[in-house]
């Protein structure tokens, strides 16, 4: 599990004196295979999306998670190594949130998919995941569904 010690290192920079946006996802998502997915993680008020690069994970039950991609800007994104095109991030300013796009569903793109804000502070990575329930308050599982 080579991404449990990544994540613990991420995770023990978090300091409590950090004020950070709350991240809701909504419960679930269903969508026909073929189709585009959307899936939202809204912040907080008082917190701007545009301040914010969102990261996306993806964990298949059974599995640890699996970094999908990082989006702040189109200037400013990252896909994840060995990651499908078919996964594109953006924002939505009018809902103050990010957006994973899953386009072109297929069986196997059914998982839970968490949002994870980041942000550098003296040279370190500061992550908040899912793990954290002061975070993220919900996590989607998206489910497909033949046509």
């Amino acid at each position: 599990m080579a991404w449990a010690p990544l994540l613990l290192l991420l995770l023990s920079h978090c300091t409590g004196s950090l004020s950070q946006p709350v991240l809701t996802q909504p419960p679930s998502l269903s969508a026909s295979l073929g189709t585009t997915a959307r899936l939202t993680c809204t912040l907080s008020t008082g917190y701007s999306v545009g301040k914010y690069p969102l990261v996306w994970l993806q964990q298949v039950p059974g599995r640890p998670p699996r970094y999908l991609l990082t989006y702040h800007t189109e200037e400013f994104k990252h896909q994840g190594s060995g990651v499908h095109s078919r996964f594109s991030g953006s924002k939505d300013t009018s809902e103050n949130a990010g957006v994973l796009s899953i386009s072109g569903l297929q069986p196997e793109d059914e998982a839970d998919y968490y949002c994870v804000t980041a942000h550098a502070t003296e040279s370190s990575l500061h992550a908040h995941s899912a793990s954290d329930d002061e975070e993220v308050r919900q996590k989607p599982r998206f489910l497909s569904h033949g046509l």
